[in-house]
């Protein structure tokens, strides 16, 4: 092992081969690599990436959990997901944009794509929850995500990473919808009035603030002549969009009552 997996990491003793042969098995490192998509140089990072922080309690020879790699892996995957949001939609504002990373990003989505390739069979965790439910939990699960993501980045580098992040959530999600979620309040609220045959929503332009370049627009849905909500936003459609999912809420709550 170089200079600078000792000084860096130093998460093995003397007998830091052994112990790597030992946790990361050809059978598991084969695993890993049908799983990244590509031949790994450096397995220390990815035996870093498979140490959850209970290991570490039990097992006094390795000294660094995955914590590290999973700060640099969040970091990456933001940026994957930000960057792909921005070209996909060039036409919205960044209020749109964040919220829709926020559903590709969030501890519970990226949980169940960590649980869908199989990353909980691999992790390296202390008998206390070995024995339960806690290797399913969502946050270890997520936190490992992350940390793989970082190996990749660091062994493979940022194509390899983005490469995997699209191929196992991305792309993925992309096919369920999940990047729609935040265009469907209009549609849900259009449906609900068709179900009862009542007038089509209609939405207004009531405000334009700030300069040409950075205007911010308010606008309200009204059903017949009853106001439902109002939304703003940095375009007309997101505007429309927030008018819309105030008025969703505004019917759930009425309906709730009743």
């Amino acid at each position: 092992m170089t200079a600078f997996f000792s000084g860096l990491f130093r998460i093995f003793n003397s007998s830091s081969d052994k112990n790597l042969k030992k946790l990361l098995s050809p059978d598991k490192v084969a695993k890993l690599e049908k799983l990244i998509g590509f031949k790994i140089k450096s397995e220390e990072y990815f035996l870093q990436a498979l140490l959850h922080r209970s290991f570490l309690e039990q097992n006094s020879e390795f000294e660094v959990s995955n914590e590290r790699l999973e700060f640099l892996g969040d970091a990456v995957l933001s940026l994957t997901v930000a960057e792909h949001l921005f070209k996909k939609f060039p036409e919205e504002d960044e209020g749109f944009l964040t919220k829709v990373r926020s559903k590709f990003v969030n501890k519970i989505a990226i949980a169940d794509v960590a649980q869908e390739i199989g990353l909980s069979n691999l992790l390296l965790v202390g008998k206390n929850l070995l024995s339960g439910s806690s290797i399913n939990s969502k946050t270890i699960l997520a936190d490992a995500f992350e940390a793989l993501i970082g190996a990749i980045y660091m062994d493979g580098g940022l194509g390899a990473a983005k490469s995997f992040i699209k191929r196992v959530l991305i792309e993925p999600y992309s096919k369920a919808g999940i990047h729609l979620i935040d265009e469907n309040f209009k549609s849900q609220l259009l449906e609900y009035v068709q179900a009862r045959k009542l007038e089509a929503p209609v939405y207004f332009v009531i405000k334009e603030e700030g300069p040409h370049h950075d205007k911010v627009f308010t606008v309200k849905v009204t059903i017949g002549d009853q106001e439902y909500g109002i939304g703003k936003g940095r375009s007309k459609k997101t505007a429309e969009q927030s008018a819309a999912e105030e008025a969703i809420h505004k019917i759930e709550d009425s309906n709730s009552v009743k």
